[in-house]
């Protein structure tokens, strides 16, 4: 099991461009069966991830699926 700590890098305005992709590919996520739970921090810095893959290489591939990730909106912290 894994926790995904998403931390923002760029203006709530550039973050919210990207919000509507984002919440596509949680929904995909999950789809999967890739995801347990995520949500937004308070204040808003970023969100949580937990994730029920297997590796570390798994957890890698999904993150670079992220249309945050891929915009370079927010930073990742991996913990298994």
């Amino acid at each position: 099991m894994f926790v995904i700590i998403l931390t923002y890098q760029k203006p709530l305005t550039d973050v919210d461009m990207y919000l509507e992709a984002h919440r596509a590919y949680l929904d995909e996520c999950y789809r999967q069966n890739k995801l347990i739970a995520s949500g937004p921090q308070n204040p808003r810095m970023g969100g949580v991830l937990l994730s029920q893959l297997k590796n570390r290489a798994e957890v890698d591939a999904m993150i670079q699926s992220d249309p945050f990730y891929q915009a370079e909106i927010a930073t990742y912290q991996v913990i298994e």
